[in-house]
């Protein structure tokens, strides 16, 4: 089952080099696919480079990959352009499938640490679902660093990934595809309403990061 990814920045990239690693063919969403491909991803490559390294990703608009994948979505990209970047996909596109979104709203208009531009009473996930009723919308990974989403093992003990949505079908979906990387503690706080509290968690981890000296961490449930 061909998956789309929303976004080419390191997270997108990361995570469809994990789901390329594990056999499933990933198409990568972005605005112009010919200018990224010429855009590098660090000093020495370009995106057009990271593709060749990774066979099993390929690069179109975020419209064209949006309708290339049957059921499951998943929107990287930065939490600002969010809906930007859905309205690109389409909304046709997306209606029906299964959106998996890993973003945050964070807001670094006044620097670093940033702000989150919506919270307490609202979060980006309900703005996603709001925005495309007709898409089944599950907020989960948005709480670790990108190489642990679908890498959990890489850590000394299990940790916890949560999950968030309306459908109880589309959160099944997703659930079973985290349990395949490896999860084991899965957390399903509720609707997509308790994704306010997971997007809240991110200036903590922020803070956590600062004292650890990196992200490579994650949150447990201990009972």
């Amino acid at each position: 089952m061909t998956i789309a990814i929303l976004g080419t920045g390191d997270v997108g990239r990361t995570l469809a080099a994990r789901l390329a690693e594990l056999g499933r063919p990933v198409v990568l969403g972005t605005r112009d696919p010919e200018t990224t491909r010429g855009r590098p991803v660090n000093e020495s490559a370009s995106m057009e480079d990271w593709l060749a390294a990774h066979p099993g990703v390929s690069l179109a608009t975020f419209a064209e990959a949006a309708a290339a994948a049957p059921e499951l979505i998943i929107h990287a990209a930065n939490g600002a352009s969010a809906l930007d970047v859905l309205r690109a996909a389409g909304s046709a596109n997306l209606a029906g499938k299964v959106l998996l979104d890993v973003s945050n709203p964070l807001d670094f208009s006044a620097g670093f640490p940033p702000t989150l531009f919506v919270k307490d009473t609202d979060s980006l996930g309900e703005r996603i679902q709001r925005a495309f009723p007709e898409t089944m919308v599950v907020k989960t990974l948005n709480t670790m660093n990108a190489g642990l989403m679908l890498n959990p093992g890489r850590l000394s003990a299990p940790s916890a990934v949560f999950v968030s949505g309306d459908s109880p079908d589309a959160k099944q979906t997703v659930t079973d595809l985290l349990a395949s990387f490896g999860w084991e503690q899965i957390v399903d706080l509720g609707g997509i309403a308790t994704a306010r509290g997971v997007e809240m968690l991110m200036p903590m981890w922020l803070q956590v990061m600062n004292v650890q000296g990196g992200p490579e961490f994650n949150w447990a449930i201990v009972t």
